[in-house]
């Protein structure tokens, strides 16, 4: 793949007036109360927090992720449920049945649509879950392919993201040359595995690559997303809490 690698500083003014942070923070408030209470401090510099309570909305509302939930609210903070597309695999009535239920129980404002697709022939399909999530109320819908899919999937998304993976790998990645016809607003870039030091090198490098939105996280393994972010050079949420 060719295209734009350099760590520069452009890319745009960041989306809603310096919001430049999308949130997933995979963790249980109950286990990490201050993983979810410092980003209440933040909110001005936040896109959105991701609500994932059980790889989606769970069985049952959880009294603790409604209580978070609705703290982050008045603090002003955009939520996105999260729910698993399977990379298209997943039928589509499952994952409205989860939109349901985010927009029921939490009274989130929009989706984190995960593991979505990224080739062509799955672009109706997903054009169909993000007008039936606006359908239903959802005034945001994010894709999650992982990486660069079919440029038609920034027709579908009011944000994409096309990076998840660690800071390693995300050192040598490099962007297609078609995402320059679309506003930074429109691209995310999710990288975990960072050293504090490099929070601010995430934060230029996602600018100089197209995407005003980012996450920068020092969390490996299964499931990196279980702190809050890092911000500022060498400084951040997550080091606030550990």
């Amino acid at each position: 793949m060719t295209g734009r690698t350099n760590p520069g500083t452009g890319g745009g003014p960041p989306p809603d007036g310096g919001r430049r942070l999308l949130v997933p923070l995979y963790v249980h408030p109950a286990v990490s109360p201050q993983a979810w209470t410092s980003l209440t401090g933040t909110a001005a510099g936040l896109y959105a927090v991701v609500l994932n309570v059980a790889d989606g909305p769970g069985h049952r509302p959880d009294p603790d992720f409604r209580a978070a939930a609705d703290r982050l609210r008045d603090a002003g903070v955009r939520l996105l449920g999260y729910t698993d597309t399977g990379y298209g695999h997943r039928p589509p009535r499952e994952i409205i049945a989860d939109i349901r239920k985010h927009r029921r129980w939490y009274d989130v404002d929009g989706i984190f649509f995960d593991q979505a697709a990224a080739h062509a022939a799955l672009l109706p399909r997903y054009r169909r879950l993000a007008v039936l999530a606006r359908a239903l109320g959802a005034r945001t819908a994010v894709l999650n392919p992982g990486t660069h899919p079919d440029p038609g999937y920034a027709l579908i998304a009011d944000l994409l993201v096309t990076f998840e993976g660690s800071w390693e790998a995300y050192r040598r990645a490099t962007v297609p040359n078609w995402t320059a016809d679309h506003p930074p607003e429109r691209f995310c870039h999710l990288v975990y595995g960072v050293p504090p030091e490099r929070a601010e090198q995430v934060a230029r490098t996602a600018d100089g690559r197209g995407a005003a939105v980012h996450c920068a996280v020092p969390g490996e393994g299964a499931n990196p997303w279980q702190t809050a972010p890092l911000t500022g050079a060498g400084t951040g949420l997550a080091g606030d809490v550990r």
